[in-house]
């Protein structure tokens, strides 16, 4: 006799059927010098949400860009990766404008492409020549070197509306 509620037997058989909405909240980012870290992310502008150390050999430190619904977060005690190792995307509505800003804040953000972020002698420089949503990029690095790719994004996809 199965102990299992029968819905979420169900669920477990067809994954289509799965109705929890699961929302990604933080990502953690490996980095060598937390400090160094904190003040690069400070001067992006996004808004420091937290710098705690509630335990010796543990500091979280987590900032959220600007009107974004996930935050990102490093520190010290949070992960065994690689500083450097990671590679994270954002989206904007207007990659000529979040280029300007990345430049006028002090970051050195590669220049505007479109086509595919990966390989890199795939890209094609500039904005895509018709705008399409999702085909221009730009990029840059933390001090640690972990990547972060800019996408820009005018209509999203079905099923991927921001609430």
């Amino acid at each position: 006799m199965s102990s299992t509620n029968p819905s979420t037997e169900t669920a477990l058989q067809n994954p289509e059927t799965r109705t929890v909405d699961m929302k990604l909240e933080v990502l953690t980012i490996p980095v060598s010098e937390v400090d160094r870290s904190k003040n690069f992310y400070e001067r992006l502008g996004w808004r420091l949400d937290a710098d705690d150390a509630p335990l010796d050999g543990l500091r979280i430190v987590q900032f959220t860009p600007p009107h974004s619904p996930t935050s990102v977060n490093f520190g010290t005690g949070l992960t065994a990766a690689m500083p450097g190792s990671a590679l994270v995307g954002l989206v904007v509505d207007d990659i000529e404008a979040a280029h300007d800003e990345l430049v006028e804040r002090g970051i050195d953000a590669s220049d505007v492409w479109h086509g595919p972020p990966f390989p890199p002698e795939a890209r094609q420089p500039g904005v895509d020549p018709e705008h399409a949503s999702y085909g221009s990029f730009c990029s840059f690095n933390d001090p640690d070197g972990n990547l972060w790719v800019v996408q820009e994004v005018t209509t999203r996809l079905p099923g991927r509306e921001w609430e």
